[in-house]
């Protein structure tokens, strides 16, 4: 049994055919959350369902904004995310308050993780939740996050949120078992029930997204394999399949999911963050290709300002900045230890210290 688990439930297996909100399902997996619980697990859940909620609580009304025009996609997003949070949250509290279990919500958005201290802000949050026995339900915002600035879905959270709370495990409910050889459907694909370390699915993922969410395996399996990298073991499961979660969680013969093994190298908090902020930089450093071969060599390396030949953006000291090869392929993240402006008065010069140490520097 695993410490400390995160669990994504997915639109797809909160939400019926019809788009409404499956509260049978949804108290199943309150009743395996409370069992594993129980069983000395802490649990922390990333729950979508808030927008899908929110579009089944208005189903049939028509609205407008102010000026009588309809709304935009993004305004529609954004009344039934607000609606639907509502909704949801109340089901979840009512469902875990039959159990004993007190239950805090937090709602985040991409930019509000952008800095290392608001990173740490939310992760204390959460661990004094977990401390005091509050089960934490974690989405994220969709009232504020629009275009750029969203997740590209809540698998994406998940992975970020599992290795902010140093979570052993993470699983991510969809409506299917797992990855397959092929499309789920046909008779011939074969689930893919372990993945090891470095290696790549690609040929196997369909790009259809969910019906009800943003994302699909796509996502899911790039989610998994840097997740499983930092060292937490990864789950891909049918979130509605009867007693899943604790199958999962107890060993239970032949459980149909693909599991992520993790990687022995366990990754320190600061690398867990820079491996998830690919979203948050604010400029890049291009290498030449000395500099390029070397940092990905196996030997560990920072990069120097001798090998960097063009930084683009402005970005102010410690922000995030990608890091692009000699190809012009983007390869990694790190934060940068000198503002664009100086950064940029060195470029190519020797016996000067490193632009981004290795430490503070998370490569694809």
């Amino acid at each position: 049994m695993f410490k400390r688990i995160t669990i994504k439930v997915g639109s797809n297996v909160l939400t019926r055919v019809d788009g409404s909100l499956d509260v049978t399902r949804m108290s199943a997996l309150v009743d395996q959350i409370a069992e594993l619980r129980d069983m000395g697990t802490e649990v922390v859940l990333v729950s979508s369902g808030a927008v899908a909620s929110g579009r089944s609580e208005l189903k049939g009304l028509q609205y407008a904004s102010s000026s009588g025009r309809k709304m935009d996609s993004v305004n529609q997003r954004q009344l039934y995310s607000a609606v639907g949070q509502a909704k949801l949250i109340n089901r979840y509290y009512e469902m875990f308050r039959d159990h004993g279990i007190s239950v805090g919500q937090v709602l985040t958005t991409k930019e509000s993780l952008a800095t290392r201290q608001d990173y740490l802000n939310q992760r204390n949050c959460m661990e004094v939740m977990l401390q005091c026995g509050v089960l934490p339900i974690v989405n994220e915002n969709d009232t504020i996050s629009v275009t750029e600035l969203m997740f590209t879905d809540n698998d994406e959270l998940s992975g970020l949120i599992a290795t902010m709370t140093g979570a052993e495990a993470l699983v991510i409910l969809s409506n299917i078992d797992g990855i397959y050889t092929g499309s789920p459907s046909d008779p011939k694909s074969e689930l893919i029930r372990t993945v090891e370390p470095g290696r790549d699915l690609s040929e196997y993922i369909q790009s259809e997204k969910s019906g009800f969410g943003r994302g699909g395996m796509l996502t899911k399996n790039r989610i998994a394999s840097k997740v499983a990298e930092e060292g937490i073991t990864v789950v891909i499961a049918n979130g509605k399949r009867a007693n899943i979660l604790v199958d999962i969680m107890t060993g239970a013969d032949d459980v149909p999911c693909t599991i992520f093994t993790p990687s022995s190298n366990e990754a320190s908090s600061m690398k867990r963050w820079i491996a998830h902020s690919d979203g948050f930089a604010k400029g890049a450093l291009h290498l030449n290709e000395g500099a390029s071969e070397i940092i990905r060599g196996e030997q560990a390396a920072s990069i120097l300002p001798v090998g960097v030949t063009r930084i683009e953006g402005d970005f102010e000291r410690h922000d995030i900045v990608s890091i692009i090869d000699s190809k012009g392929h983007s390869i990694g993240v790190g934060r940068v230890s000198l503002c664009s402006e100086d950064a940029r008065k060195i470029i190519g010069m020797k016996g000067q210290k490193p632009l981004v140490h290795y430490d503070y520097m998370f490569l694809e």
